[in-house]
């Protein structure tokens, strides 16, 4: 056991998570698709991070919180070239600013210890994705105000600390067609998954191909009624050209 008075474990030394494995594949592919489109949003920035399934450590004497998936704003993106096995609050200094939780069949504390815990932390927005909800909404997004969560009414919910908004839709992506989470932009528009900006970038090649062969087809008309008018010119002995 590690004596917290002389020494703070590190990151390399603790567990990566809790190693619970995830029972619905949507508690990797939701939280993955966030990730994946955060990389494409920010791929400018390198002061954030986003974790999926992996432990948050915030007390030497006490097992780790493991998310889904959450957001931390003001640390690098990478920390060495290994990456992190794991998320230390102690090295780190910072707290997420969102933790998300997709529910399974079997629940795991979302909707109450889990707020506690979160809250305790300090994590400013909490989100829940419920697929199996059949009376409440699928998707809640709470906000941290007072020590207490608050649930936002809106969809997508912005998020103005963080510059974007999270809400859902439903569309295709790997194949799948069903219900999922995305980031959104100031005005409401959704960011497009990788599979739709090659599809549209795929139209949008089509259609510049289309226009180009209008506009020879154009210039190829032009060009002969060009023609037919020089011959009708020559033909009542007048020069074209002169």
């Amino acid at each position: 056991m590690f004596d917290s008075h002389s020494r703070l474990p590190t990151a390399d030394e603790l567990p990566d998570s809790d190693d619970t494995p995830v029972d619905n594949e949507l508690q990797d592919l939701i939280p993955g698709l966030l990730k994946l489109l955060l990389a494409s949003i920010w791929a400018e920035r390198w002061d954030w991070f986003w974790g999926t399934d992996m432990g948050i450590y915030f007390d030497p004497e006490d097992v780790p919180v493991v998310p889904d998936g959450f957001l931390v704003l003001g640390v690098p993106r990478v920390k060495d070239e290994n990456l992190r096995r794991s998320y230390v609050l102690w090295e780190e200094k910072v707290a997420p600013i969102l933790t998300l939780e997709v529910v399974s069949r079997r629940r795991r504390g979302e909707y109450y210890q889990k707020k506690l815990d979160y809250a305790a932390l300090g994590v400013r927005y909490y989100a829940i994705y419920n697929a199996l909800r059949q009376v409440k909404e699928s998707f809640e997004i709470y906000r941290l105000e007072g020590g207490e969560y608050v649930l936002l009414s809106a969809n997508p919910v912005w998020l103005p600390e963080i510059g974007l908004g999270l809400g859902y839709e439903r569309c295709v992506y790997q194949g799948m067609e069903r219900e999922w989470l995305f980031w959104y932009d100031e005005h409401g528009r959704r960011y497009l998954t990788p599979e739709e900006r090659a599809a549209e970038a795929e139209q949008r090649a089509a259609e510049a191909e289309q226009r180009a062969h209008e506009e020879s087809k154009l210039r190829q008309q032009a060009q002969g009624q060009l023609e037919i008018l020089r011959r009708r010119l020559q033909e009542l002995g007048i020069d074209p050209d002169g």
